[in-house]
């Protein structure tokens, strides 16, 4: 008997695009070997980044069995103002609620009188209103006008040049007849428009949230076909045949072909894939509490991960739009690699503006001429210009240090060390802040958290910020630069879905809400089925969001499969007691239920590796001087090659430990141990002890 041959595809790749750099990581899953490579942004044509880093890899496409993509074309879309012409058809007199909005003002902007809104992504000459309407209970009061539909795509299409639409009524969330029929009339008489309805992104209440969420869509939709197209073209033509992913913003994943039809889910999938893959860690490792810290080249993303599980909001934000899609809940602010350090009215500023990938930090040689975090790792001694992406880039050190001493050092009086330890002092002061908010703002002691840090400069600063906030230990996975695309090997595939309901607890119909539940649930296995998820490999969560009657924010509980009001409320007062501090006895109003479809995906194995000889020193490469926050001055430090550690190596700070993408500082004052997987564990040295 001839015996089966093994499955020739046993690889996964995964591949997250950043501000600066394009990270792709390649699983073997008969051997749990990992290789990783970066290759640049391509800004103007990003597929193309992806496709290079591909290409580093050298990865034989016709043996890969999956492959995962997280992206932020969509939100860099919205940020530069980059999407397709926007068309609106709503109810008849209701065509300003996107323009109107909310009329709030945001909180850094609270005392400024001359504040004024950015640009709307939609003209008022491209809204349009017709005739139809149902009431506040879903009830028609007046049938769609099927002529006024036809005629104000025809204006929308014809005389003002649109070529995305946005479908979104009054209450259609109760009844999305009027919409789809719309939606409908619309793509029949113009197939090349693409046309975004908000029922089939969303049914919830509230119609400016509802209707920036589907013009958020429409917008960007056109753009993000196009690239998925585009990049499905270059795999398959390089011999790609297997399956296509996409992260969603909110954690898990979805097929290529979902994501083109859903692209708003997408537009914080880069951060999304290092949340999945520190859940994955925090369960493995047996910290249940963690922060997340992420910084690339653009940006600082922290998330918290409370008793195993990433924190979710069900709203986000984008600019000033509000977006109703599930999504973790990141706190992210304009710091990382690429931002430039400026001065203003003699104040030393750091970002939000960044070099991103073209020009780049000074030190690339690619143009830039504005000094940012980069070049002040380079000049305090952090960074080895000769071995920067294990010596693929030869960065310059003297060009660095000219443009930080001329444009920061020069006018502070400063030599250009102190110069870049200031610009790190500014960029710390702004990462305790944004930590503070999910933090201790939350009710939460940060002390009593581990720091996961990865990205390719989180590891530079998550030492510095774990002595400042008194977090006892700091985690650096395996190359760290590319965290967030490994953990997206771990992503279950996901949807979620949900109903508006607008009832107390107290008066609501528990059969009803079984009903409302049951159908929920068949939209989401509908869709799991769609994405080829088997059946035995499906879970269905039910959740419910609650507010105190009166209140204004809410919050989510998990509901068992048999509804119980006494537990519904008790599962609701404990988590705000656990948010807030305090419960109340007033009624519980159920605002939403919530199904989350999830498709159980094999997870990357940590492997455990046998312990060494405890001896550091096998590892250690050279000493280097550089700058010493321990100490506030410049110290001799030990440079290891993390390749070269083995579990039970244990050593003190001041050193630096280089992995060719990225480099961990240790202060002094600080210890480091590896432990059995190989993970580095930074530690003050009186909790080391």
């Amino acid at each position: 008997m001839t015996p089966a041959m093994p499955d020739p595809k046993h690889l996964r790749l995964a591949v997250d695009i950043g501000g600066t750099f394009v990270d792709a990581m390649e699983l073997d899953t008969r051997t749990h070997e990992v290789r990783f490579r970066k290759a640049s942004t391509t800004p103007a044509r990003p597929w193309e980044g992806v496709l290079d880093a591909v290409a580093a890899l050298g990865t034989d496409l016709s043996r890969v069995e999956l492959f995962i993509h997280g992206t932020t074309l969509g939100l860099n879309a919205v940020l530069e103002r980059r999407g397709e012409p926007t068309g609106i058809v709503t109810n008849d007199g209701f065509r300003d609620i996107f323009l109107i909005g909310r009329g709030n003002v945001p909180s850094d902007h609270m005392y400024d009188f001359q504040y004024e809104r950015p640009e709307s992504l939609v003209q008022r000459r491209h809204t349009a209103g017709v005739r139809g309407r149902l009431d506040h209970r879903g009830r028609v009061v007046e049938e769609l006008d099927a002529a006024g539909v036809r005629e104000a795509a025809r204006v929308l299409v014809e005389e003002r040049g649109v070529v995305s639409i946005a479908v979104c009524f009054l209450h259609s969330f109760l009844d999305p007849s009027h919409e789809r029929e719309a939606a409908r009339i619309i793509r029949e008489a113009y197939p090349e428009v693409t046309v975004s309805v908000s029922t089939d992104i969303v049914r919830e209440y509230r119609e400016y949230e509802r209707t920036s969420t589907t013009v958020l869509d429409a917008y960007i939709r056109p753009i993000f076909e196009r690239y998925v197209d585009r990049l499905e073209r270059g795999l398959a033509e390089r011999g790609f045949d297997g399956r296509f992913l996409i992260m969603r913003s909110g954690g898990g994943s979805m097929t290529s072909a979902v994501a083109k039809t859903s692209p708003t889910h997408t537009v914080l999938s880069g951060p999304a894939g290092g949340i999945v893959g520190a859940a994955h860690i925090a369960a493995a490792l047996g910290r249940r509490d963690l922060l997340t810290f992420d910084i690339g080249g653009t940006s600082l993303d922290a998330c918290v991960i409370e008793h195993g599980s990433p924190v979710a909001a069900y709203e986000a934000q984008l600019e000033h739009f509000p977006l109703l899609i599930p999504t973790y809940d990141i706190r992210t602010i304009g710091a990382g690699g690429g931002s430039i350090a400026w001065l203003e009215r003699g104040l030393l500023k750091v970002g939000p503006q960044s070099a991103g990938a073209d020009p780049g930090p000074v030190c690339y040689g690619r143009g830039g001429t504005r000094p940012t975090v980069t070049d002040a790792a380079v000049v305090l001694g952090y960074v080895d210009p000769d071995r920067f992406l294990a010596g693929a880039m030869e960065l310059r050190a003297d060009a660095a240090r000219a443009a930080l001493d001329e444009q920061v050092a020069g006018p502070l009086g400063l030599g250009p060390e102190a110069a870049a330890a200031g610009v790190f002092d500014v960029l710390l002061a702004r990462t305790v802040g944004a930590v503070r908010q999910i933090t201790v703002e939350r009710g939460h002691d940060p002390r009593g958290f581990s720091l996961l840090a990865f990205g390719g400069a989180g590891p530079l600063l998550a030492p510095l910020l774990a002595a400042e906030m008194g977090i006892g230990e700091v985690i650096v996975p395996f190359a760290p630069s590319g965290f967030s695309a490994w953990g997206m090997l771990s992503a279950d595939i996901v949807d979620d879905f949900s109903r508006t309901v607008m009832a107390t607890l107290d008066d609501a119909d528990l059969d009803a809400l079984e009903t409302v539940f049951k159908g929920v649930e068949a939209e989401a296995v509908a869709s799991l089925e769609a994405q080829r998820v088997p059946a035995g490999r499906m879970v269905l969560e039910r959740q419910f969001e609650l507010r105190y009657l009166g209140q204004e924010h809410s919050l989510i509980v998990t509901a068992g499969r048999d509804l119980d009001r006494d537990a519904i409320r008790r599962a609701f007062e404990e988590t705000h007691a656990a948010r807030y501090g305090h419960a109340m006895d007033n009624r519980v109003q159920i605002l939403n239920l919530r199904v989350r479809g999830v498709g159980r995906t094999d997870r990357p194995e940590l492997v455990t590796r046998p312990p060494g000889d405890g001896d550091a020193g096998r590892a250690l490469l050279a000493r280097r001087d550089a700058y010493d926050f321990g100490t506030r001055a410049t110290a001799s430090f030990a440079v290891y090659d993390r390749a070269l550690l083995e579990p039970g190596d244990a050593f003190d700070g001041p050193a630096l430990i280089d992995e060719g993408t990225s480099t961990t500082v240790v202060p002094s004052g600080q210890r480091v141990e590896v432990e059995e997987h190989g993970y580095l564990l930074v530690r003050l040295v009186e909790a080391a002890s």
